[in-house]
């Protein structure tokens, strides 16, 4: 699949490397193993590119101690935090030593939903309501909450237990298309978020009704 970056668009080749992974991870499988002997897995249905060519992404100033994951090689697992109390996670991709790599934004659970509720509703007794349900990982916060994703999981290789991706392709009749990302104070017209079209499970956006298609893998 060829991915584009809307307006302004970067010349450089290497900016491909973040929207390729970012596409790839569409369909493919979050696999999280907890502690307890318990797990959960979720299907990836929404990502963003970043790269340090893009003023948007945590890499474009360079390699801080923050972000070193980011300059690592492939696969491996860049988490951060946002406001002191939540955590994202990026798959690092391209090269060893360039800064780039795909936002997992968003899925949808497949297996283990309880497992998933407890971790993002702690205090509740098991009966969701409709809007929790819904709510359940459809953000990057959101997600990370319920896989129970922190700080601990930082440069994990993402091949191996006890967080692991595991390729899967899109289902019959699904394709990807491509928005403005979101919460993005610079670059914000390029169009680097990528989601499995019609899913119920990406995050809710006014960008979700005007998403432009791309030709499918």
């Amino acid at each position: 699949m060829t991915a584009y970056d809307g307006a302004a668009p970067c010349a450089d080749p290497r900016s491909r490397y973040a929207e390729q992974a970012a596409i790839r991870l569409l369909g493919s499988l979050l696999v999280r193993d907890f502690p307890d002997g318990t797990r959960a897995v979720v299907r990836i249905v929404e990502t963003e590119a970043y790269d340090q060519l893009d003023p948007a992404s945590h890499t474009y100033r360079g390699r801080t101690e923050r972000n070193r994951a980011m300059f690592g090689p492939a696969g491996h697992a860049y988490v951060y935090s946002i406001y002191g109390m939540h955590h994202c996670i990026n798959v690092t991709a391209g090269p060893e030593g360039f800064g780039c790599g795909a936002l997992i934004r968003a899925a949808q659970p497949v297996e283990g939903r309880d497992v998933l509720a407890r971790h993002r509703y702690p205090a509740s007794d098991g009966a969701l309501a409709a809007t929790q349900i819904r709510n359940l990982t459809n953000g990057p916060a959101k997600l990370c909450q319920a896989l129970g994703i922190g700080m601990d999981l930082y440069g994990h290789d993402m091949s191996r237990p006890p967080l692991r991706i595991v390729p899967n392709p899109l289902e019959p009749g699904e394709t990807v298309a491509c928005t403005p990302r979101i919460g993005v104070s610079k670059a914000v017209d390029r169009l680097r978020r990528y989601i499995i079209v019609g899913s119920p499970c990406v995050t809710p956006s006014p960008f979700n009704a005007v998403a432009e298609g791309i030709e499918s893998r």
